[in-house]
């Protein structure tokens, strides 16, 4: 989730009807008859008002928080923000139900901007200058939200719960007089000849219509398939959005067995079939989990959302080769697997796993069935060519990647419209 990013802002380049001395209201509605029934409501905000109106697709984080920061710039600004479900709903549940709400790590915002798997080039520019994770990090605080950066540089408030930033979002934008109203949609948008965007909005349980002309658009809907119609009928073109973060389906069963094991430190790398050009960024280092499907954690999402397109053109095949012990060379693995044969000769090797791994029993068992090693197996009787191949495995363990997790709603695309026709 970002905080720093409000999809699409539009503001038709026209003569706007107070400028061109029209009498027509912003915020007027339209109706019209035909065979469907349409009721035509005005929105209160909107109603008989000489302001000018904003209107927000999306009521997610950046919908909300683009919301308040137009009010906030343009206090006379009226803003109107149109959600067809819950408000927030996403940031209820990101990081766990902690919200990672930013990235703490990198002040050099043309640094920050290359570990973006895509546009890194065109955030270069005033994108991070306009609003940059330092500032997202300030406004928080700025409105009563402690925050803290854990060691990878993600951001989360001190109080581990997603609560402290729904609650310090929605309590900014009724102070400052954001409307919101939700179970709604944006149908259609379309720009008028007066400098005006027209939008069709619709009711989800009911027949109703109703029809709203506005001064600025924001698109703020996320993956919404229609954000993209709307985008579309505003003549913008758009690069087909694919998953760029989700999890490892891995078909082992006896990996299966380890779901909810951790490793807090892993490197793993991601070969793709048929992909000749180097990607540095296919290796990362970092926490791992097990799950029930597969692979995921930190390291695993920053795998896929790098290699989100050719892992969608490859069907989500690959191979992952995970590193178990990444400060610690082949050379070391192999030396502290023989010292710890002389010194535990008489123990069985399931019950006596070297500590410098930092392995738990589970996990040091599912390595030794992997190479075939029975469980009553005494240390003393080992061969050195068994422990070779132990070493071998705990460096360059791998796993044959044969589709991703399943959300029923993406958190995260690549896609969208395209960077080159934004201006920032």
């Amino acid at each position: 989730m970002s905080f720093t990013l409000a999809r699409f802002i539009f503001h038709f380049a026209g003569i706007s009807s107070r400028a061109a001395g029209t009498t027509g209201s912003c915020g007027s509605f339209l109706s019209f008859s035909g065979r469907r029934k349409l009721t035509a409501t005005p929105i209160p905000l909107a109603t008989k008002s000489s302001e000018e109106l904003l209107v927000v697709v999306g009521g997610g984080a950046a919908g909300v928080f683009g919301a308040i920061r137009a009010k906030t710039l343009a206090p006379n600004l009226n803003v109107l923000v149109i959600e067809k479900g819950k408000p927030l709903s996403k940031v209820k549940i990101s990081g766990g139900g902690r919200c990672n709400v930013t990235n703490g790590h990198c002040a050099d915002n043309l640094i920050l901007a290359e570990h973006y798997p895509r546009g890194h080039k065109e955030l270069r520019g005033s994108f991070f200058n306009t609003h940059s994770p330092a500032d997202t990090m300030s406004w928080f605080s700025d409105h009563g939200v402690e925050l803290k950066i854990e060691d990878d540089g993600r951001v989360f408030p001190v109080s581990n719960s997603s609560s402290s930033i729904i609650d310090c979002l929605m309590s900014q934008a009724t102070k400052i007089g954001v409307s919101l109203q939700t179970g709604k949609v944006v149908t259609t948008a379309s720009a008028s000849g007066l400098g005006k965007f027209l939008l069709k909005i619709e009711k989800r349980t009911i027949d109703y219509v109703e029809y709203v002309e506005a001064d600025y658009l924001l698109i703020a809907s996320g993956s919404s398939p229609q954000g993209y119609r709307l985008v579309a009928q505003l003549n913008h073109s758009i690069v087909d959005p694919v998953p760029s973060l989700f999890t490892f389906k891995i078909e082992d069963p006896k990996l299966a067995e380890l779901a909810g094991v951790t490793f807090p430190k892993v490197k793993a790398k991601l070969k793709l079939v048929n992909v000749r050009r180097n990607i540095p960024q296919l290796t990362q280092v970092g926490p791992m989990l097990v799950t029930h499907w597969g692979l995921s954690g930190p390291v695993v999402l920053r795998l896929s959302a790098w290699g989100a397109r050719d892992l969608f053109s490859l069907g989500y095949e690959g191979i992952l080769i995970v590193d178990f012990t990444p400060d610690l060379n082949m050379e070391d693995v192999k030396s502290i697997l023989s010292q710890h044969k002389l010194q535990f000769v008489k123990q069985k090797v399931l019950n006596s796993c070297p500590s410098e791994f930092g392995l738990v029993k589970r996990f040091w068992k599912y390595i030794l069935d992997r190479e075939s090693l029975v469980e009553d197996i005494l240390w003393a009787s080992i061969s050195n060519n068994s422990l070779n191949s132990v070493a071998s495995l705990l460096k360059h363990c791998s796993f044959r990647v044969t589709g991703k997790g399943q959300f029923k709603d993406e958190f995260v695309t690549a896609g969208g419209v395209p960077l080159s026709e934004e201006r920032y």
